[in-house]
């Protein structure tokens, strides 16, 4: 159990400098530009914001915290295909497949529990 609070604050503390960062940071804007998904930086920033939040609520409640690591996990997931899709390499999209699989631990720990 304990290991799962701390990847839940790892992932958390991870998702809101990496919302706010797109706010402060050209170079963030410039990413989905060159994605060809500039109409969706703003929105995908707030929804790793809500996420980092959601799974800090959640460690008060299993519910919260199933569904934003469950978003996470597919937010990581469809990035990890617009990696796939630009034609990354393994590098780049290392960090998009990394916390797809770290969300979808916690998705499942959490899920786990929540049926228990």
């Amino acid at each position: 159990m304990r290991l799962l609070v701390v990847l839940i604050l790892f992932s958390s503390l991870s998702f809101l400098v990496y919302g706010i960062a797109y706010f402060t940071n050209p170079k963030m804007k410039s990413e989905f530009v060159r994605f060809g998904l500039s109409k969706f930086g703003t929105l995908t920033a707030v929804l790793e914001i809500v996420g980092a939040l959601g799974l800090l609520i959640g460690l008060l409640y299993d519910s919260i915290l199933l569904l934003s690591s469950g978003g996470l996990a597919l937010l990581m997931f469809l990035g990890v295909i617009v990696r796939l899709k630009i034609k990354d390499g393994l590098w780049a999209s290392s960090p998009a497949l990394f916390y797809f699989g770290l969300n979808l631990y916690i998705f499942i720990e959490t899920l786990k529990i929540f049926l228990n």
